[in-house]
């Protein structure tokens, strides 16, 4: 099962890398059924002695991901964001120069969450690279609605808090079980908002659409938003059950970075698409 972030569906929790119990390939010395005596098969992490036919053994106790693993990286990632938004936010006046500051720090952001993707184990530097540039970028937009919108980022923010929140509760609840079939419907519909959204990016820039198309100031660009948010949610969903599976299933405790940093993307893709939804209903043009 693939998440959104990149992290995930590169290196994470996911069905090609024989995380979260994917893993269904035969194991040598069981003959016919590889799990009908073996209780620890289908966990990557459980430790076989295939030489002297020994049984398998339960992955150590000890350097195995936990869940204050987890919520420690996620606040220090999360914690790196906010700083460098506050300090953008204070230090760079709205401005020409900031803005291009801002496009500067998110294409770099973009490069190091690539960087990271590629990578086969988690880099703590990359991960808290990309939390500082995109924290920037986050000031200085979020900046930049402000002194439009009076007050849109701290909405934004609770808007965040209050969807991420109550993606959680449902998850916990058990009211949204994650599928594999769930996991493709939901990244189908995801990768044909995300052509959309190319497509008429394209089409403004080459003065096709007036006013940002889709994505204008407009009920059309309202909806679009709370499509986005929509989906920003399915995200935390597969976030939140391969973090699950992870700790189930013994992930390495390093694998708590990828952790904190697919939770970042994505809570980062809420808050922007929040940003402009507060723009919408409080744009009095």
């Amino acid at each position: 099962m693939r998440s959104s972030n990149p992290v995930f569906s590169r290196r994470g929790f996911s069905r090609d890398n024989g995380y979260a119990g994917f893993n269904t390939a035969p194991q040598a010395g069981y003959a016919g059924n590889p799990y009908a005596q073996n209780p620890y098969a289908q966990n990557p992490y459980a430790q076989q002695d295939v030489q002297y036919g020994a049984p398998p053994q339960a992955p150590a106790t000890t350097d195995r991901m936990t869940m204050d693993d987890v919520v420690v990286r996620s606040a220090l990632t999360l914690g790196t964001v906010a700083v460098g938004a506050v300090l953008a936010w204070a230090l760079l006046p709205v401005s020409a120069t900031s803005y291009g500051l801002a496009i500067g720090s998110a294409l770099i952001a973009f490069v190091l969450a690539m960087v990271q993707s590629f990578k086969r184990t988690p880099v703590p530097a990359l991960i808290l690279g990309y939390a500082a540039f995109e924290g920037v970028f986050l000031g200085v937009i979020s900046e930049m609605y402000n002194s439009r919108w009076s007050g849109a980022p701290f909405q934004a923010v609770l808007g965040t808090m209050a969807v991420s929140g109550a993606t959680l509760l449902v998850y916990k609840a058990g009211w949204i079980r994650v599928t594999a079939r769930y996991a493709r419907i939901g990244m189908a519909i995801a990768m044909a908002f995300l052509v959309v959204m190319a497509v008429n990016l394209l089409l403004v820039v080459f003065g096709v659409a007036e006013n940002g198309g889709l994505r204008s100031f407009g009920p059309l660009g309202a909806l679009v938003g709370i499509i986005a948010i929509v989906l920003g949610a399915f995200f935390l969903t597969l976030d939140f059950k391969q973090i699950e599976d992870g700790i189930a299933y013994g992930a390495p405790r390093n694998e708590s970075w990828l952790a904190a940093f697919g939770l970042t993307v994505t809570l980062v893709w809420i808050y922007l698409e929040m940003l402009r939804l507060v723009a919408i209903f409080t744009n009095n043009d």
